[in-house]
């Protein structure tokens, strides 16, 4: 318990995130930050966000607990909410995150940045909690089932790829239809992000093909309202 415990503080002061500041601003950034050493699930930094304290959680919180794979990470926390009919503004402002977060990756960046005005925003635990709960199994049924295979991503080159496709994947999340249309985009950054944390290409691969679907349903609803707006002007 006392080598995990330090462990952990070691990981987290060598990736920059100082312990007892981050304790100042969540009490319970010091179990997420242990949560979030190379070997945890991600199921188990689902559970840790679930669990915090505090009736909202900041994203600042989320980054902090992401640790060393934070882009894959950072894919599953915004596309979960977006597994589940959401109204807005939950998918808009996941799908700007995810937009800014895929182009970074398209950049050539190794770990996100977020501006401090975005980190400051939060979200009610209880909407945290719900998508986690409602994703839970799954997730743990995908970390039984997937193992690194398929590494396509391994490369630079590769990994801007497919940061292109999720860049087309969040802006099909923007443009969805209401409540439900953004289910399909949710649910491919999340396949995407759990096949790049377990490093299984079949995951990702899978992840980008409901995300094609996403695309085009995305696209067929901006299509018809521009359609619709056209005859009415």
């Amino acid at each position: 318990m006392i080598s995990h415990l330090a462990g952990g503080l070691s990981w987290s002061m060598q990736s920059g995130l100082h312990v007892t500041t981050a304790r100042k601003r969540h009490p319970t950034n010091l179990r997420i930050a242990i949560l979030s050493s190379p070997a945890s699930r991600t199921s188990s930094v689902l559970i840790a966000l679930r669990d915090g304290e505090g009736e909202r959680v900041t994203l600042s919180e989320i980054v902090d607990a992401l640790g060393p794979q934070a882009f894959a990470l950072l894919f599953v926390v915004l596309g979960l909410p977006n597994c589940l009919p959401m109204p807005p503004p939950i998918p808009l402002i996941c799908g700007f995150l995810l937009l800014g977060v895929t182009a970074q990756i398209v950049y050539g960046r190794k770990t996100p940045w977020i501006p401090r005005r975005l980190l400051d925003r939060s979200v009610a635990r209880a909407e945290v909690a719900r998508a986690v709960e409602r994703a839970l199994p799954y997730v743990r049924r995908l970390e039984q089932w997937s193992r690194p295979r398929l590494a396509f991503f391994d490369t630079p080159a590769r990994m801007r790829l497919t940061g292109v496709a999720l860049v087309l994947i969040a802006v099909s999340l923007l443009t969805a239809a209401p409540i439900i249309g953004q289910i399909p985009p949710g649910i491919a950054i999340c396949l995407v992000g759990l096949g790049l944390v377990e490093r299984d290409g079949l995951v990702v691969i899978c992840g980008l093909a409901v995300g094609a679907v996403g695309v085009s349903l995305s696209a067929s609803f901006v299509a018809a309202v521009v359609s619709g707006l056209t005859a009415v002007l």
